[in-house]
């Protein structure tokens, strides 16, 4: 592992990610900024389309000939944009893995699991001998709470559940240490007991070996209990972000506000849950000015032709032309009723 120093282990600035259509070209990610830190942990949250996975995509290199991709992304400080194929695959699966949402697309049914995290160690390590990563493959099963790996390990994807696919997944991200990962949607399509194992796994397997980890999700309660920043998408833009603790209990745009508001809440399980008005844009049809506007209780003509830049506004960093009309104080998780009222959700 490679030692801690003051470069950050990923540094995303201006990342901006254009797709060639029929209909012409469509922007899915506009200038977006990330940084993680050695051992730290990155919340990314939004909703469907909001263009979380297709920004990680771009900084793993794993986008089709159709993107376009510019900014920058730097990995202990080298540039990753614009470099080859050849030189990308040498860092996905060994310093940088991806753990990606569906684990049954993802896995090939035609191959055991084992096969397939052989696979993933001898392509990085051409030194190990079939059967020293068939060894392998069983520690990381074992690593990764697979019961009776030693024959789980010569079994198909089929043969798995869900939660063990999932587990699965990480062994293959695991095996060759590395430095980066990025879990996107890591419990999707699990019940919550199974979530809950993944979640506690992943804390588990970051603190035992030291990696830096993006949270890819949509539920801020697992942002709240592993990350210790968090970065808000909205129409393929941050729109907030900052320290969980600062968006959580200060949180200074509408959308965060109405995430938070749509939070369910022990003391008020007989009432009904609050909901943010209207959909997500498309890519081929987002609105001019602030992408939220349609949605937000507070927009005006400002909103409507003007896309706010992100500002510091106490400490948080927001984009929102109103973030001073939000209140100081409780999350909006915390006092649903007074935000609901303020901001009509």
């Amino acid at each position: 592992m490679t030692p801690a120093t003051d470069e950050p282990l990923l540094s995303v600035r201006d990342l901006r990610v254009r797709f060639r259509t029929p209909a012409g070209k469509i922007d899915a990610v506009r200038g977006v900024d990330l940084e993680v830190r050695d051992k730290g942990v990155l919340g990314l949250v939004g909703e469907s389309g909001s263009g979380k996975s297709i920004t990680l995509r771009a900084v793993m290199g794993l986008l089709p000939p159709t993107a376009e991709v510019s900014g920058s992304v730097k990995f202990r400080g080298q540039e990753l944009i614009g470099r080859s194929e050849r030189q990308l695959r040498a860092l996905r699966g060994s310093r940088m893995a991806m753990i990606f949402q569906d684990p049954m697309t993802a896995l090939n049914p035609v191959l055991t699991i084992g096969a397939q995290i052989v696979e993933a160690i001898r392509i990085h390590d051409g030194a190990i001998s079939r059967d020293g990563a068939r060894k392998r493959a069983v520690e990381l099963l074992d690593m990764v709470a697979v019961p009776f790996a030693a024959r789980r390990v010569d079994q198909y994807p089929h043969e798995f559940s869900g939660g063990m696919r999932q587990r699965a997944m990480i062994a293959i991200a695991m095996a060759n240490n590395p430095e980066l990962l990025i879990a996107d949607e890591p419990t999707t399509a699990l019940d919550v007991t199974v979530q809950a194992q993944i979640i506690d796994m992943l804390q588990r397997l970051r603190e035992e070996h030291g990696i830096g980890l993006v949270l890819i999700t949509h539920d801020l309660g697992v942002v709240a209990g592993m990350a210790e920043r968090v970065a808000v998408m909205y129409g393929g833009r941050i729109v907030e972000r900052g320290a969980v603790d600062d968006v959580f209990y200060g949180s200074r745009h509408p959308y965060t506000r109405g995430l938070l508001a749509s939070l369910p809440r022990l003391e008020a399980m007989a009432e009904r849950l609050t909901a943010i008005d209207g959909a997500p844009p498309t890519l081929a049809h987002r609105p001019a000015g602030c992408s939220f506007h349609p949605r937000c209780p507070l927009a005006d003509a400002r909103c409507r032709t003007d896309d706010p830049a992100l500002r510091p506004v106490d400490a948080v960093e927001t984009a929102c032309h109103h973030a001073e009309l939000l209140r100081d104080g409780a999350a909006a998780a915390a006092s649903v009723a007074e935000d609901r009222d303020a901001l009509r959700f």
